[in-house]
């Protein structure tokens, strides 16, 4: 076996190329076998502890495991490429340079992720919504890129990270200067990704610079939204941490839209409701169990003031406007298109010189532009076309066909001439 194994020796050493290409191939597969059992044993391990930690997300814990495993086939080659025999200097230089510097990038990205997982893991705190750390950690993880940039260029270069500091500081007012632009987008970048402010294929909305519609690209110095008439509208980057803007990714995500209408009812045509009036509501059948308790509710108070002497005038009595009210909640309550679980509303605002405005809050069941438009006006419409059954009237502005039709009793009243 030994007089094999030297026999093996001699021929390498007579063929130097072949030598080199075997030592170069066994470190190569010494590294990957390093990097293979590594994986075996510290993620596995890794990955349990992570996934017992309270973090809602581990994906940037498994990330940190998985970078730092990395790290250990590159100090593998940048150790043992100078025992490889036959390689020249400038390459052996350039392999550990590389090297070196690809350990530096991936500790600096583990670190990053180590960052997320200390802040995930302090969001559980009940006082974190009062003293968030997230800018703290966003700070450090800046620092730390800063310092792996340096690092890496002077692992490329071959030079100590000293001298690269002492010519950055002469050279940084000037860079600030040149690279102005480029330095406020970069930071306004690093703040909407860290963020999460806006993705490609949001809806945003910005008035001041006529944008309205999806963001189709979102580069280091600008944002570009194509807008619902299919124009382009360019947004400097940094004009998106500065001013503020409309994301509407939450409603998308949410499953439902919100509907947020008034009708406006003529207030003259406001009365109480007699008799023979609640009688013939009562065949709505959604309304049966509301004007049965609120009869009932009026009956007992009324009683009360009756039995305290107290006379008719200050009794209570139902209105039309608050019955209408009772019938479109309920109209809204049973619509298959509406949200149950999110805000439904039917409330009075402040009476306005063209009326009571009878506002509409809820939310439908989808998304879609077209669809939410379409179910929209199939709510108003109906309410629109039944409210007279209330004995109301929608404002409208006097027109010229109502003044027409006004004057036409006048005309045929007045003595001919």
């Amino acid at each position: 076996m030994f007089d094999d194994i030297e026999y093996t020796l001699n021929w390498m050493a007579k063929y130097s190329g072949t030598e080199t290409l075997i030592y170069f191939l066994s470190l190569i597969a010494f590294a990957w076998f390093a990097n293979a059992v590594l994986k075996h044993i510290l993620i596995k391990a890794g990955f349990r502890f992570l996934d017992a930690l309270p973090i809602e997300n581990a994906a940037h814990g498994h990330k940190f495991i998985e970078r730092l495993v990395n790290v250990l086939p590159a100090m593998v080659i940048s150790v043992g490429i100078a025992l490889v025999p036959g390689v020249p200097p400038v390459v052996v230089n350039v392999l550990q340079s590389l090297a070196n510097a690809f350990i530096v990038l991936t500790i600096a990205l583990a670190m990053g992720d180590a960052l997320d997982i200390v802040n995930f893991i302090y969001q559980k705190r009940e006082d974190a919504n009062l003293r968030p750390i997230k800018g703290y950690v966003q700070v450090g993880k800046i620092i730390v890129y800063v310092l792996a940039i340096i690092l890496i260029i002077a692992a490329l270069l071959d030079r100590s990270p000293v001298i690269l500091l002492s010519g950055l500081g002469a050279m940084a007012a000037v860079l600030m200067l040149i690279f102005q632009d480029t330095i406020l987008s970069l930071v306004a970048s690093l703040q909407i990704t860290s963020n999460d402010l806006v993705r490609v294929g949001d809806w945003i909305e910005m008035p001041q610079l006529n944008a309205d519609g999806d963001v189709v690209d979102v580069a280091l110095h600008t944002v570009k939204v194509q807008n619902w008439d299919k124009t382009i509208t360019t947004i400097p980057t940094k004009r998106l941490i500065s001013e503020s803007f409309i994301n509407w990714r939450g409603m998308k995500e949410s499953g439902g839209r919100r509907i947020k209408r008034s009708i406006y009812i003529d207030q003259n045509s406001i009365h109480f409701l007699d008799t023979a009036f609640l009688e013939r509501l009562r065949s709505f059948s959604i309304l049966q169990k509301y004007l049965e308790q609120k009869t009932a509710e009026l009956e007992t108070w009324n009683r009360k003031l009756a039995e305290q002497g107290f006379p008719e005038v200050n009794a209570r009595r139902v209105t039309n406007v608050g019955t209408f009210r009772a019938y479109v909640e309920q109209y809204l309550r049973n619509h298959p298109r509406i949200r149950q679980d999110m805000t439904l509303l039917v409330r009075q605002l402040d009476p306005t010189p063209q009326g009571l405005p009878l506002e509409i809050y809820c939310f439908t069941k989808t998304v879609a532009w077209s669809e939410y438009e379409a179910i929209q006006s199939d709510i108003f419409d109906h309410l629109l076309a039944i409210i007279d059954q209330f004995d109301l009237r929608v404002f409208q502005s006097p027109s010229g066909n109502d003044l027409r039709q006004w004057q036409q009793p006048l005309r045929s009243a007045s003595p001919a001439g």
